[in-house]
């Protein structure tokens, strides 16, 4: 059975508009236009348990209101939603306390408080055991690498530092549900390295769901099995990384031949505008592997590599195309 199922999940925002300048200011005052903009529209997924899914998609395609919508900080304008066979901001007490929730530009943690503060006091909020709280405090500290940081106030941390105290704080109460908006932006890659290792490990030992949603491709291609694509609100792809891949436009094929080879023949057989030389290159849309094959069966080959398109480029083609 799923334990997050999402059905046609819709979410109007209304904007008021205003012309600029003083003029526009005072117009607005007197007759304030409106116009509707759809976050989301249509958008249906279900996740099992366990699963490790990214969820991807331009700026202002609807990814960080999902997850507020999800999280029960958000009510939507149409569809359905059920969380651990909750209806998330219909039962948020109750839902909240089998989620973890980070915003990577937010903090839940008290500005000025020392970081074992801010945890002491998620505990008592979410009515942790303290001897089950003092384990998982134990070991988020030791995985995270926190110790160093426990006594120093929130608003003094660096950007990476905080983002891991702000992943421990979101496991105090050991949900079963992770949902990550963005955990690594402005993160270097020694922080990027060490969350990401850390999520993946949670997942794994502990079978947490975790719903991820970045920017950066790095975090996809490592983390994830599943993918999904949003753009202007509206589901387009599900599948997983490699489906991500096959979509790719491009794929080069570099290949050397023997010397002995005449370079006139070779250009002959395979293309008559390719260049005289013992190494060529292709750029082949689809079917690879025959392409490959028949180089391989043809000709002589004494090196071959087959470079894909990385995946920052195709996603980046497909929002293109999409827009």
């Amino acid at each position: 059975m799923a334990q997050i199922l999402v059905e046609n999940l819709e979410k109007r925002y209304r904007i008021a508009e205003r012309k600029p300048g003083l003029w526009g200011a005072v117009s607005g005052l007197v007759n304030r236009v409106y116009r509707d903009v759809d976050a989301l529209h249509g958008v249906s997924f279900s996740i099992e348990p366990g699963e490790l899914v990214g969820y991807i998609g331009p700026n202002g395609a609807g990814k960080s209101t999902t997850i507020k919508i999800l999280s029960g900080i958000l009510v939507p304008s149409g569809g359905h939603c059920i969380i651990n066979n909750r209806i998330p901001w219909k039962d948020r007490v109750a839902h909240v306390a089998g989620i973890g929730v980070v915003f990577g530009q937010r903090t839940q943690l008290w500005w000025d408080l020392p970081v074992i503060e801010s945890f002491d006091l998620l505990k008592d909020i979410y009515r942790v055991l303290p001897l089950a709280y003092r384990t998982i405090r134990d070991e988020l500290i030791t995985l995270l690498d926190l110790e160093a940081l426990l006594d120093t106030p929130v608003r003094q941390l660096s950007l990476g530092q905080r983002m891991r105290c702000d992943l421990a704080a979101s496991l105090i109460h050991q949900p079963d549900i992770l949902f990550l908006d963005e955990p690594t932006i402005g993160l270097d890659a020694v922080a990027k390295l060490s969350l990401r290792h850390f999520v993946k490990r949670q997942n794994r030992e502990r079978g947490t769901t975790v719903l991820l949603t970045t920017h950066d491709m790095d975090d996809i291609e490592f983390l994830c099995d599943r993918l999904m694509l949003i753009n202007h609100g509206t589901l387009l792809m599900d599948g997983t990384v490699n489906d991500l891949r096959s979509s790719a436009r491009r794929v080069v094929v570099d290949f050397e031949v023997v010397p002995a080879l005449s370079p006139e023949h070779l250009a002959l057989r395979l293309d008559p505008g390719a260049p005289l030389t013992e190494r060529v290159e292709f750029q082949v849309s689809s079917q690879v592997p025959a392409f490959v094959s028949a180089i391989t069966a043809g000709y002589p080959v004494r090196d071959l590599t087959v470079e894909h398109q990385p995946i920052e480029e195709i996603v980046a083609d497909l929002y293109r195309r999409l827009k």
